[in-house]
Formats: structure tokens, C-alpha cells, sequence
């Protein structure tokens, strides 16, 4: 009776643990099922993605310009590298925000006809150490990823622009300002310049240098002047040593002599003393043939003096008229009135050295007092020149940096490269079946694992159970 017992007891345990694996088999299986199908069902509706890709370079060499304006000034311009700084800014996070920015997205899609969410997003990123971003789009087809790549380079090359051309607007209207000020400063220098140049007559400095010049070339020349005056005296000194009377006495001499009426008198005067002298020596003093004579030659005589004083200007006594007759038989006629003619020259030149002398004094004092005078002025007028120089040395800074700036359009915004024009897809990119099946394998397998923890602890949990209710019978 007891075997029968336990062989009972025996086959229900058997057939109750078989009703509980069961279940957890059926659980599997459909878990495993379902993957599967899921996994499939995903191959078999998802549509087939491709993608293009392509790669954009971000210049970073610095450039600089330097220009020299002879007289005035110098204009540099620089546009450092935006990878110099030492700051952790990177450039091609700015270039990364505006490429995923709405505006460039928008403008990309309406090119293609499509929506910002057909259109997507691109795939950017930044290859380290380098200055190179890579692009990547997906699309439908090969064509379209393509076709939304060109057209997102289009767009951003577009928006770029758009930026630069708002910043040189603005630095422009900056430059403008400034170069509007520093125009007008230069133009009220030059009209203060202008101003004081047609009050104080002085123009440049040469014109004080001309007139020292001037000055100097009249010292020299008074110099050899007063020499040549010097000598002329001289000469007039020694001629009038020499013929016993002076210049003026000569210019006598020369006035009687041309005097037709003088020189009348003057022969008869000599014919009447000849002929008295011859007459004095055959006869006596009251000899009445004497005596006429004599008369003839006082009336002559006061003839003769009465003639030479009403051209002199002054009485002259015969001996005087002796000294000043040119045809004095004592010496050659020749000479004598050479050496005249010769004082008389000498003495006029030496009146108008003097007088070249005293106007050469004049000119110099007048020189001299307007040097004085400009002199003073040239500091003004040096003050004023500098004050334009630097006006317009700053003016044609400005100039040269705004047409500087100008040329520098890519300032903020360098210019960048594509590197690497947008590909054509072969095979999609999604999905991807590998990862699909990885995928769906992976479930099975976990999910397996797991329905067999769950039959084991049940399992345990049974016996766990059957022993307690034995020994509580065997208790009994």
C-alpha cells in the first residue's frame, strides 16, 4: 500500500512540472516570433535611406596690407587668422550655427520645391585639429541627398553674403562718420592756412629762405661797391693832387671851354697881353700906345670875367681862369683835357657808387625789417602747416582704410571651401539590415534568457512548496 502511494505521488509531480514549462515555452516562442516579424515587417515597410556626403574647408591664414603715403602718413590693415586666439572660440561653430539656422534650412528647402521637414537637417561635424567640417544629408534617392547638399551650399554661400554685405554696410557708415569729420577738419586747416597765408604775404618757408638770399647777395654787393667807391676815391684824391684843383673845377674848365663867347675873350685877352708885353718892351709905361693897350686888355679882361661869372655862377680871378684853361701851353693840350675829363668821370662815378651805396643800404634795412617781420610769422604759419598735415595725414588714413576695408569682404565671415563635392550613394544607408537582424537576435536571445529565469524560479518555488506540504504530513 505505501509503494502505490509514492508511485502516485511520483507521476503527478511529473505531470504537474510538464504544465508548467509549457506556458513559459509557448511565451518564448511567440516572444521570439514577434521579434522576428517585427524585424522583418520593419525591412519590409521602412523605405530605403541614402545619403550624401561632403566636406567644407575654413581658411585660417591671417592676411595684412600696409600702404605708404609718401609725405602724409601710413595705412595698415590686418585680418588675423580666427584659430590664433588663444581663447577656446572656434570659428567653425559659428559656420555650424548658421548652417543649421532656420533661414539657410528654408532658403535650401524652397530650391527643391520642398518643406523645412522634407528638407531635414544636415549632419555636421567639426574633424578635429583640423579646419575641415563634413556635411552629410539623407534623402529618398541618391539624387535627392544630392540635390539637397548642392542646395544647402547654394543657400549658405547666400546667407553669407547676406552677412558680410551687412557688415561692410556697417563698417562703411563707421568709416564715413569718421572720414566725414576728418574731411572737414582738413578743410577748415587749409582755409586757416589759406587765410594767413593772404594776411601776412608769407606762402612757404622758401620765400624767407629767397629773402635771405637776397639780403646776403645785396651785402655782397654793397660790399664790392663800397670797394669800388673806396678806389674811386682814391682816384679822385690823386687826380686832384695831381692838376692842383678839384672836380668841380674841372667841370669849370669843361663849362668855359665850350663857351664860345668865353673863349673869345679869351683869345682876345691873350692877344691884347701879348701884344701889351711887346709894347711894354719898346716903350715906356705912359706911352700913349701903351696906354691904349692896356685899356684894350682891362676892357677885354673885365670882359673876360664878367662872361666866366655869369656861366660859373661865381666870380673868378684870372688866375683861377689860368689853373682852369684846358689850353694851357704849359702842358699838352691833349693830356690836360684827358686828365679833366678824367677827374670828372672819376668823380661821377665815384657820387654814383655812393649814391648805389646808400640805396643798396635802404633795400637791405627794408629786407632786413620784412625778415624781421616773417620770421615772426613763419612759426604761425609752421603751427598752421602742421595742423594741416596731420589733418590731412588722418583724412588720408581714413580714405586708405576704408578702401582697405573695402577689399576685405570676407572679414568676419572667411570665405570657405568645398573640399569635397556632395556624393552619390551607391547602397542606402538605412536601414541596415545587419543591425536589424543584430538587433532582432539580440531580443531573441534576451528575452529567451529571460522566460527561462522566470520557468526556473517558478520551478523553485514549486519544490519549495511540495516539500513544505511533506513535512507537514509526516508531522501528522
Amino acid at each position: 500500500m505505501t509503494n502505490y502511494i509514492e508511485i502516485s505521488e511520483r507521476s503527478g509531480k511529473t505531470v504537474a512540472n510538464r504544465k508548467r514549462w509549457q506556458p513559459y515555452l509557448l511565451l518564448g516562442l511567440a516572444t521570439n516570433i514577434v521579434f522576428w516579424v517585427l524585424a522583418f515587417l520593419y525591412l519590409k515597410i521602412t523605405p530605403p535611406t541614402y545619403s550624401s556626403q561632403s566636406a567644407i574647408n575654413l581658411p585660417g591664414v591671417g592676411s595684412n596690407a600696409d600702404v605708404n603715403l609718401p609725405g602724409i602718413g601710413q595705412a595698415s590693415y590686418e585680418n588675423s587668422s580666427p584659430y590664433s586666439s588663444s581663447s577656446s572660440q572656434d570659428p567653425r561653430e559659428n559656420y555650424k550655427f548658421i548652417a543649421e539656422s532656420e533661414p539657410v534650412l528654408k532658403a535650401a528647402a524652397a530650391q527643391l520645391n520642398m518643406s523645412l521637414g522634407e528638407f531635414g537637417s544636415p549632419r555636421l561635424k567639426v574633424v578635429d585639429n583640423t579646419t575641415i567640417m563634413t556635411v552629410e544629408f539623407k534623402g529618398a534617392s541618391p539624387e535627392e541627398a544630392k540635390n539637397k547638399s548642392l542646395a544647402f551650399y547654394k543657400a549658405l554661400e547666400t546667407r553669407l553674403n547676406q552677412l558680410r554685405f551687412q557688415e561692410a554696410v556697417r563698417r562703411d557708415a563707421g568709416f564715413q562718420v569718421a572720414l566725414n569729420s576728418s574731411q572737414k577738419k582738413l578743410q577748415h586747416a587749409q582755409t586757416k592756412l589759406s587765410d594767413y597765408k593772404a594776411r601776412s604775404g608769407l606762402n612757404s618757408e622758401e620765400q624767407i629762405k629767397d629773402l635771405t638770399n637776397n639780403i646776403e647777395q645785396l651785402r655782397r654787393q654793397r660790399a664790392e661797391i663800397i670797394a669800388q667807391q673806396q678806389q674811386a676815391s682814391s682816384r679822385l684824391k690823386q687826380l686832384s693832387a695831381n692838376l692842383k684843383l678839384s672836380a668841380g673845377q674841372a667841370t669849370d674848365a669843361f663849362a668855359l671851354q665850350t663857351d664860345q663867347i668865353f673863349q673869345q675873350n679869351l683869345k682876345n685877352y691873350s692877344e691884347s697881353s701879348a701884344a701889351l708885353t711887346v709894347l711894354e718892351s719898346k716903350f715906356l709905361p705912359n706911352h700913349p700906345t701903351v696906354v691904349a693897350e692896356k685899356a684894350k686888355r682891362d676892357a677885354v679882361e673885365s670882359a673876360l670875367l664878367a662872361r666866366s661869372q655869369s656861366i660859373l655862377g661865381r666870380s673868378v680871378s684870372l688866375s683861377s681862369l689860368r689853373q682852369l684853361n684846358l689850353n694851357n701851353t704849359n702842358s699838352g693840350t691833349a693830356s690836360r683835357e684827358t686828365l679833366f675829363q678824367e677827374l670828372i668821370t672819376v668823380q661821377v662815378d665815384q657820387k654814383g657808387l655812393t649814391t648805389q651805396a646808400q640805396a643798396i643800404n635802404q633795400q637791405i634795412v627794408q629786407l632786413e625789417n620784412r625778415l624781421k617781420k616773417l620770421a615772426q610769422q613763419e612759426s604761425n604759419l609752421d603751427a598752421l602747416k602742421r595742423d594741416m598735415q596731420v589733418a590731412e595725414a588722418v583724412f588720408s588714413s581714413t580714405l586708405a582704410r576704408l578702401d582697405l576695408g573695402k577689399s576685405n569682404a570676407f572679414g568676419s565671415y572667411p570665405l570657405i571651401q568645398v573640399i569635397a563635392e556632395p556624393s552619390l550613394s551607391d547602397s542606402p544607408t538605412a536601414p541596415k539590415k545587419a543591425y536589424v537582424y543584430l538587433g532582432a537576435a539580440a531580443g531573441s536571445v534576451f528575452s529567451t534568457i529571460g522566460i527561462t529565469l522566470l520557468w526556473l524560479r517558478d520551478r523553485k518555488r514549486y519544490n519549495s512548496d511540495v516539500i513544505r506540504s511533506k513535512t507537514k504530513v509526516v508531522e501528522r
